[in-house]
C-alpha cells in the first residue's frame, strides 16, 4: 500500500488521542513519500504518551505539512521521493507497524547504498522545519547538574581538564549533604517554574527522598522491570535465526505491561521508562543507560530523529567510558559559563552515575 491510498479507518488501532490527531491530517499523509511517512507514524502512534512539549513538536510538524501546497510539498519532500523502496516494504503493514517499518528501512538503506541519500534528505527536511517551526521558549534558563564520584574517597587526578576552559573551577566544595541540598534547590526551582514533566531527578543507584515536584527514575527501582527485560531478550536470543535486527524489532514492540509497568503508574513515565531501556544507548539495560538518560528529556526534531535511525550512532561517538569511576572526585565542581547542552525548559538532575 502506498501514502495516497490512506484512508481513515485504517487508524482504527491506534491510541484514542493519536487517532483524533491524525484524521484532521489525512490529506496532508497521502502527499507524503513511503520513506518519510512511517518515521512520521511512529512519532504519531506514541502521542497518547508523549511528553508535553514532544506532542506541541508533532503538532506544528504536522500543521505545517498540512500547510503546504502541493509544489511546496513536492519540494520539501523530494529527497524523500528519490529514495527507492522494495516490493516488501510497501507490502509491510507499515500504518499500524511503523516502527517495525523504519527498523526494516534502515537495514534496507545500508544494503542498497541509500543511506547517505537518505541522510541528506533528512538533514535538509530538518533545516526547513527550524525555520518555520521554531523551537519554543524557555520558561527558564535550562540547568542540568551531574552528581557523581559515589562511594570515592579521594582520586588525584585532574578533574574537569577539557571543560576548565569554558567555565569556573570549584575546588573547595564541600561535599557533605549535597545531595540533599540539591534536591531541595531543584523542588523550589520547580515549584517556581511548573513545567508538566519538566524537572526531572534521574539516579543511577537508589534515589534519595524528594519532592513531588520532580519527575523520578531511578536505576534501583527499575530493578523489577530490567530482570523481566533480561528474560525477555535471553527467550528471544535462544531462538534459532535471532540476530542483531530482529532483538531490535522485539524490543520496539514491547509494552509497559509487558514488563510488569501500567499497573497504577504514569503511563507517560511507563512509556518513557521502558524506551530509556529498549531504545537508549544501543538496548543496553545496565547503568550504561542511565549515563544517557537526559537524552531522551530533550525530544529532538522529527527530521534528526530520522536521520539518527538511519545512520546509526557509531560506537566510537558515545559518551559512556568504563573508566568513569576511576576519574570522579569529591569536593569540586565546574560551572559552565555557556550551557553545554541545547537550551531547553527542563530541569534535568542525574545523581549517582556509575
Amino acid at each position: 500500500m502506498l501514502p495516497s491510498d490512506l484512508k481513515p479507518e485504517q487508524f482504527n488501532g491506534y491510541p484514542p488521542e493519536a487517532r483524533k490527531l491524525i484524521a484532521g491530517y489525512i490529506a496532508a499523509l497521502r502527499r507524503l513519500p513511503l520513506s518519510f511517512l512511517p518515521n512520521l507514524l511512529r512519532e504519531a502512534i506514541e502521542y497518547d504518551f508523549k511528553f508535553p512539549a514532544e506532542r506541541r513538536a508533532l503538532e506544528e510538524e504536522l500543521a505545517n505539512l498540512n500547510s503546504l501546497s502541493a509544489e511546496q510539498a513536492k519540494d520539501w519532500l523530494q529527497g524523500f521521493a528519490q529514495i527507492r523502496l522494495s516490493s516488501q516494504l510497501e507490502h509491510s503493514d507499515w500504518v499500524n507497524a511503523p516502527a517495525q517499518f523504519v527498523e526494516q528501512l534502515s537495514s534496507y538503506l545500508w544494503t542498497t547504498h541509500q543511506l547517505d541519500a537518505f541522510r541528506i534528505a533528512a538533514l535538509a527536511y530538518a533545516d526547513r522545519l527550524r525555520t518555520v517551526v521554531p523551537s519554543e521558549s524557555p520558561s527558564a534558563p535550562r540547568l542540568g547538574i551531574t552528581v557523581i564520584g559515589q562511594g570515592v574517597a579521594a582520586h588525584d587526578a585532574p578533574l574537569f581538564r577539557k571543560l576548565r576552559a569554558h567555565g569556573a573551577y570549584f575546588g573547595g566544595v564541600k561535599p557533605e549533604n549535597g545531595l540533599r541540598l540539591l534536591l531541595k534547590a531543584l523542588a523550589a526551582r520547580a515549584k517556581s517554574h511548573p513545567v508538566p514533566y519538566g524537572h526531572w531527578y534521574i539516579d543511577g543507584g537508589q534515589a534519595e527522598a524528594y519532592d513531588p515536584a520532580l519527575m523520578c527514575v531511578s536505576y534501583h527501582a527499575l530493578e523489577p522491570v530490567r530482570a523481566a527485560l533480561s528474560g525477555k531478550i535471553r527467550a528471544e536470543i535462544a531462538r534459532p535465526g535471532m540476530g542483531p535486527e530482529a532483538l531490535r524489532t522485539f524490543l520496539a514492540q514491547l509494552r509497559p505491561a509487558d514488563l510488569g509497568l501500567g499497573k497504577a503508574g504514569d503511563a507517560i513515565l511507563d512509556r518513557f521508562q521502558v524506551k530509556m531501556l529498549t531504545e537508549g544507548s544501543g538496548t543496553q539495560i545496565f547503568s550504561t543507560t542511565f549515563a544517557h538518560a537526559a537524552g531522551p528529556l530533550r525530544p529532538a526534531p522529527k527530521a534528526e530523529a530520522d536521520e539518527r535511525d538511519a545512520g546509526r550512532q557509531p560506537r566510537s561517538c558515545r559518551t559512556r567510558s568504563p573508566r568513569l569511576l576511576d576519574r570522579c572526585g569529591h569536593g569540586c565542581l565546574l560551572q559552565l559559563a555557556q550551557p553545554a547542552t541545547p537550551s531547553g525548559c527542563r530541569t534535568i538532575f542525574v545523581s549517582g552515575v556509575v
